[in-house]
């Protein structure tokens, strides 16, 4: 099948399970090249599943098409390798080693792309990870390690970065240099899926939204028509 133009990640009809445990119930998601899109709802809803099932961390079924490629049951490895990373919400730095070092085990092996991210460039994006690239990864601040997992992230040069809560726990002013640098990536082609709680940045950031409730997709539009529905934010965000 060849995919829709511009069109970069395709899910349907995706089911996910914990156990005995029916957490998605029929997914169906896009996601566009160099684009930024959200996926909000309550706790619970079946947002972080989503992520885990799309890198094959969980049992899954459905249909999932990335570039056009049908990857669904492939090993995460493979699903990396294709182009897709992700950067959980517990953010999985190493601690015992540097930041350069941590950022070293993010390089894919073999010839680099020349339009590649490289150490300059995730140095320029966080001067903070600069700063401090020879402090082992479990000396630095929850912020820091959220950039420092993003970079890891972005030095497999992914065409999609899937992002599970990245501004969890961090101060005003360090949730305002996470938005920034999301917008950066799609400036620089690279398309986002964030799982994001705090609305008003996903809002602010994102071309399309998805609601989730119960393992369902109960809305999809643009932040503009989200904020215009009120009955989908009374039943489904507020809380």
């Amino acid at each position: 099948m060849r995919p829709e133009p511009g069109l970069l990640l395709e899910v349907e009809d995706l089911h996910a399970w914990y156990g005995q445990s029916h957490v998605l119930q029929g997914i169906r998601l896009q996601v566009g090249a160099g684009e930024i899109v959200s996926v909000l709802g309550r706790n619970g809803a079946g947002r972080s599943t989503l992520l885990k099932a799309l890198v094959g961390q969980v049992r899954s079924e459905g249909i999932v098409r990335f570039g056009g490629m049908g990857i669904g049951g492939l090993p995460t490895y493979e699903i990396a390798h294709r182009g897709i990373a992700y950067v959980p919400e517990s953010r999985d730095v190493f601690p015992t080693l540097t930041v350069e070092q941590n950022l070293l085990l993010g390089k894919k092996s073999g010839k680099q792309p020349a339009d590649g991210w490289r150490f300059d460039d995730m140095y320029a994006m966080f001067p903070s990870l600069h700063k401090r690239r020879t402090v082992a990864a479990g000396a630095l601040s929850g912020g820091e390690q959220q950039m420092l997992s993003l970079a890891r992230a972005l030095m497999g040069n992914p065409r999609l970065i899937l992002i599970d809560e990245p501004t969890e726990g961090l101060s005003p002013q360090m949730v305002e240099q996470v938005a920034h640098y999301l917008r950066e990536l799609r400036e620089r082609g690279v398309a986002v899926l964030l799982i994001e709680q705090k609305q008003a940045i996903a809002l602010d950031i994102s071309q399309r939204v998805y609601v989730m409730g119960r393992g369902e997709v109960v809305f999809h539009g643009t932040p503009a028509q989200l904020l215009a529905d009120t009955t989908v934010q009374r039943d489904w965000l507020s809380v």
